[in-house]
């Protein structure tokens, strides 16, 4: 994997955390139920991918989706999945456990890219995805009865997200965006029964659009692109930033002031991704160095 293919790929899956992260940030703006406001925000997420994708192919725009290959379907299908499971599991269990449960995605995705792509991860990698799961379980405490059937959702849902980081590693010389777009699509759709989303203003039908877009389209475009260019534990260790960025985003805008395990675990997840980024950055340019000489 080359230097400058590393870089961008942990700058677009940065990029997607801090565009996930906002989401917290947007349920304290839109005062609607969790499932339209995931209906709408997949429906509006649709169409931010699908206008980026008329933009750069044109009148081919049909073609990219009728040539979407079983990965991209895969994609699309579990992501949806993942949804419902997200939305069930906190209907369920606290947001505690399933903030925990989520946490453990690193190495999930890790065992699944090495079963599935013979990527082996570095002890390094394993050891910095301890420490931003201590950090999380610190951020959240481990409160909160929660229930063996709300947990189990959210293991599903977490598995789902570490496949799809897999299948997007997987689909290396792939079109991804008409698969995030159907991604964005199927969960909007997924999630519709469980709101009412034809019952919202206008007022909240612009703030939903905003959420769609840079939530969603932003998100799962920059996360599609990115993950291509990462191994799958490096892209879900560098998305537990999402943890400590939500608060932050939330603090920001409402005043609402984090206490000090929120603190303490997000700096400390910040602290474990930041070094390990740095310390694997170095080191692939020092490759690319030898290589040269």
């Amino acid at each position: 994997m080359s230097s400058s293919r590393y870089q961008i790929g942990l700058l677009l899956v940065f990029a997607s955390a801090v565009a996930w992260s906002l989401a917290g940030y947007f349920t304290r703006l839109i005062e609607l139920d969790s499932g339209t406001m995931l209906a709408w925000r997949g429906i509006f997420g649709a169409l931010g991918i699908m206008t980026v994708i008329a933009i750069g192919q044109g009148r081919d725009l049909w073609q990219q989706f009728a040539g979407l290959q079983m990965s991209g379907w895969l994609f699309a299908m579990i992501s949806a999945a993942g949804m419902i499971l997200f939305i069930t599991s906190l209907e369920r269990t606290t947001v505690a456990h399933v903030s925990i449960i989520y946490a453990t995605v690193p190495f999930l995705a890790a065992a699944l890219g090495w079963i599935v792509l013979r990527e082996r991860p570095s002890r390094e990698a394993i050891f910095t995805s301890l420490a931003a799961l201590a950090g999380v379980v610190i951020m959240v405490g481990a409160s909160g009865e929660g229930s063996v059937a709300g947990d189990i959702l959210a293991f599903g849902m977490t598995l789902s997200m570490a496949a799809m980081m897999v299948i997007a590693r997987r689909m290396d010389a792939a079109p991804v965006l008409p698969a995030a777009c159907l991604s964005a699509l199927l969960s909007g759709l997924a999630c519709w029964p469980f709101g009412a989303p034809m019952a919202v203003t206008s007022q909240d039908l612009l703030l939903l659009a905003l959420f769609g877009l840079v939530n969603s389209a932003a998100g799962l475009i920059l996360f599609t692109l990115g993950a291509q260019r990462l191994p799958a534990i490096e892209t879900a260790l560098i998305g537990a930033l999402d943890a400590p960025l939500a608060p932050f985003w939330v603090w920001l805008a409402f005043g609402e002031t984090p206490g000090p395990a929120s603190i303490t675990g997000g700096l400390l997840v910040f602290c474990a991704v930041g070094i390990h980024v740095t310390r694997e950055a170095s080191r692939k340019k020092g490759l690319a160095t030898d290589r040269s000489h």
